[in-house]
């Protein structure tokens, strides 16, 4: 390991205002509420587990780690979900407005939504044998979307690797948490749609992806037919598909990275980002010590705290505004489909 990644890894920066006991004399039971909604659900929808994962990261890369992505349609707010990034696309907004109405039940208006964002994707991770860690809480939540940021600042899964750490560095996250983020592709599904053009017609050459290994590519095929229609389900990991570990990375290794921004952290010459692949192939342990260090980070961006926002007592709208409340179906209830974008 080197130097410089240990110093990141113990190096952890927290918001002051943000503390893991935040809600110990208000919503003691905050966790293990989230924890039980999420053991339920993922027995009959194991995809939700990754699905929650991305939902925060798609919250915290607009505007801050600030539930915005949560809010619908209304007369005035222009909803995030309809961004190109996130339109049928993201998923477990549902679950997310179950495990409100159950942190509502015990403790009225006292756990933001972007509290529970963060909470649902720590134990998204500990469901999938991942990593555990303490959330840093205190998240205020938004009364304002930008569907023009979301369009501008989630990475997409055609990124190149210069753009991949353009991106991250605009949210203040390094390389290491690059490789480290991206690490969260060993479990959850993508469209074909996200990846086709490696397939059969790369950069416009008529030819597959070069960097796509050839075995793995006959594969991709037969799932993804050339000319069909873009929603087929493949898995992120093709090794263990529903176990959070470290063979993501080895994957990168043996060109099996389905995404191309999984695999330009691997196969771009000289990149930085080789070496670190190949230390978290080598050693989950580090894998997991980087993966919660730059889930806290992340976690940190844009916060809104004190007397900033509001407490949601609705996920999707804002407080006092009940418009479209008695036909409050999210955009993804209306579809079972799902894009992975690089994270």
């Amino acid at each position: 390991m080197s130097g410089g990644l240990l110093l990141f890894v113990v190096g952890i920066v927290v918001n002051a205002q943000l503390d893991p006991s935040f809600y110990n004399t208000t919503c003691p039971n905050v966790h293990s509420i989230v924890s039980n909604v999420l053991t339920n659900v993922s027995q009959s929808d194991p995809r939700i587990l990754a699905s929650l994962i991305r939902l925060h990261f798609h919250d915290c890369f607009v505007q801050g780690c600030d539930g915005s992505i949560l809010l619908n349609d209304t007369s005035s707010i222009v909803s995030e979900q309809s961004a190109g990034p996130n339109n049928n696309s993201i998923r477990g907004l549902d679950v997310v407005n179950q495990i409100k109405t159950a942190v509502e039940n015990a403790c009225p208006s006292v756990v933001s939504c972007a509290d529970i964002l963060a909470l649902a994707a720590e134990v998204s991770s500990e469901l999938a044998n991942g990593p555990s860690w303490q959330v840093p809480l205190g998240r205020r939540d938004s009364v304002t979307a930008n569907q023009t940021l979301a369009n501008q600042n989630l990475p997409a899964p055609t990124f190149n690797l210069s753009l991949l750490i353009s991106r991250f560095a605009n949210q203040n996250l390094n390389i290491t948490d690059l490789v480290a983020l991206s690490g969260a592709h060993t479990i959850g599904r993508a469209q074909c749609k996200s990846f086709s053009s490696r397939l059969y017609n790369f950069s416009s050459s008529g030819n597959p992806d070069p960097t796509l290994n050839t075995t793995y590519l006959q594969t991709l095929r037969s799932i993804c037919p050339n000319g069909g229609p873009g929603t087929n389900l493949t898995n992120l990991d093709l090794t263990t598909p529903d176990t959070f570990d470290n063979k993501y990375y080895s994957n990168l290794q043996q060109q099996n990275g389905l995404l191309q921004s999984d695999q330009e952290l691997w196969n771009t010459t000289g990149a930085s980002t080789i070496s670190i692949v190949n230390s978290f192939s080598s050693n989950q342990s580090l894998f997991f010590e980087a993966f919660k260090a730059s889930m806290i980070k992340m976690g940190n961006i844009g916060v809104l705290t004190g007397s900033q926002g509001e407490i949601r007592t609705q996920c999707n709208f804002v407080n006092g505004n009940s418009s479209g409340l008695a036909t409050m179906v999210t955009k993804e209830s209306l579809q079972d489909n799902e894009r992975v974008s690089s994270i």
